[in-house]
């Protein structure tokens, strides 16, 4: 009986073993940027200069990530940058 327990014990611990050394980090948990508004700054500016491509994704991105609903930006608001 204790040698069954013992086989299982060790079967368990291989896998756990297994599976820690193959796990990788997702996707979806990048972190995030953050950037401060200096004077002048856009919406549009930050997004060409930030991501490749057409910005007018990135600006919805940026937009929907930090609740903005239009209108200027004003310096030294921290916005997060998804990636």
């Amino acid at each position: 009986m204790f040698a069954q327990h013992l086989k299982i014990a060790l079967t368990l611990a291989v896998i756990l073993v297994a599976a820690a050394l193959t796990a990788r980090p997702s996707s979806g948990a990048e972190a995030e940027s953050r950037y401060v508004v200096r004077p002048g700054d856009t919406l549009w500016a930050i997004a060409a200069d930030r991501y490749a491509g057409d910005p007018r994704r990135a600006v919805w991105r940026i937009s929907e990530r930090n609740g903005l609903a239009g209108g200027a930006l004003q310096p030294g608001t921290v916005l997060y940058l998804p990636q």
